[in-house]
């Protein structure tokens, strides 16, 4: 039994965390001005998935395991910056992250697989589930594996509801936006330098235990 206190503690930390400015919720935001809210709802429920993929690594001890090798942590950190970066130089170069041409927009399923791989392949979120989740668990209420994936669920749900919700607002922008290229392609710019700034920092990422 989770304590009331303890899970209005856990909910407004999520909170903080899931409206905070990251990839993720700005990927759905990018998603919903550029394609409307089908595609921020799927990007964020990719979102969602791969913070439960790591939920469950760090239920299991494989982020334990990954922290502790460093070939297995450089091979998820190099594979999670190059996507990043690809991502951010695609968004920079093309300027077709945010666009309003059915020719330049991206299939459903891609834009889900892009929301998934961007936080599954980012080594952070699994760094942060290590250390976030378990300030909220105690071996005195039962399995701190059940109690893990419990936390982690909130996250992942929160992170389904809400960035949506982020993304349906901006969508409403996109009528402003298509009338205004200009605009648009300095939003692209600075989503783009986001991720390339996301990857790097990344690649500077220390191994910590």
């Amino acid at each position: 039994m989770v304590p009331l206190d303890v899970l209005a503690a856990c909910l407004a930390a999520v909170l903080l965390v899931v409206v905070a400015p990251v990839p993720d919720n700005i990927l759905a935001i990018s998603r919903g001005l550029s394609q409307g809210r089908a595609a921020a709802a799927l990007s964020s429920i990719g979102a969602g998935l791969g913070i439960m993929f790591h939920t469950v690594a760090a239920a299991l001890g494989l982020t334990l395991v990954i922290l502790a090798s460093p070939a297995a942590f450089w091979a998820v950190k190099l594979a999670g910056a190059a996507y990043l970066l690809w991502l951010g130089f695609k968004a920079v170069t093309s300027r077709n992250l945010i666009s309003f041409t059915s020719a330049a927009q991206q299939s459903l399923p891609r834009v889900f697989a892009v929301g998934l791989f961007s936080n599954v392949l980012h080594p952070k979120p699994g760094l942060f589930v290590l250390a976030f989740i378990p300030q909220f668990v105690s071996a005195e209420r039962g399995s701190v594996s059940i109690q893990m994936l419990v936390y982690g669920a909130i996250f992942a749900v929160l992170t389904a509801i809400i960035f949506p919700v982020l993304g349906s607002y901006a969508a409403k922008l996109s009528g402003w936006l298509a009338r205004r290229p200009r605009a648009t392609h300095w939003l692209n710019f600075g989503t783009g330098a986001t991720f390339i700034a996301s990857g790097i920092s990344i690649l500077a990422l220390g191994r910590r235990r």
